[in-house]
């Protein structure tokens, strides 16, 4: 069974609900599979949709976005904003040729962590079932110049403008 396919996957988490929640699942020693690497992020309506093309352009196996339940939301709307970003990146990816499974959005507060496991759980076996992203070795053949279908001309243009370049928040606009 060494040979098993272990998926990577990024979670993108909430600070104030999710991150706590998976904070609650490690201390509560509640069993899941450690394929997730979090990043965790103030509220997920600061995720900006080139973060997402990044984790799969740079070989996530797929991206889970998690953060306060709909109406909980520590900035009152943040959350709004992320499932619609998600939804249409969603739609982003698919066309890029990644299939939409691939990118997830979850809502689990603070006091939740064994929702988080079984969260985690369903998109380790969702992702092993699909088995492993071709997206980064797509983006690399297609930077190679080997002939590419247009969805991998466009992976290659995402690696290209992310390569050495280290995302940064976008700046806070003053009203």
């Amino acid at each position: 069974m060494a040979d098993e396919f272990e998926p990577k996957i990024l979670g993108i988490l909430c600070n104030w609900c999710t991150y706590a929640g998976a904070d609650l699942a490690g201390t509560s020693r509640t069993q899941y599979p450690p394929n997730v690497r979090v990043i965790r992020v103030m509220c997920t309506g600061r995720i900006d949709p080139a973060f997402i093309l990044e984790a799969f352009s740079l070989g996530a196996d797929a991206v889970l976005v998690s953060g306060c339940h709909i109406g909980d939301c520590h900035y009152i709307a943040g959350n709004y904003k992320s499932r619609r970003r998600i939804a249409l990146t969603r739609k982003v990816v698919e066309q890029y040729g990644i299939d939409p499974r691939r990118l997830k959005m979850t809502f689990v507060s603070a006091s939740e962590g064994a929702l988080w496991a079984q969260v985690v759980r369903d998109m380790v076996n969702t992702i092993k079932k699909l088995g492993p992203s071709n997206v980064q070795k797509k983006a690399k053949m297609a930077e190679a110049g080997h002939a590419a279908p247009s969805a991998d001309e466009d992976l290659a243009e995402i690696a290209k403008a992310s390569a050495g370049k280290k995302l940064e928040a976008a700046p806070v606009q003053k009203k």
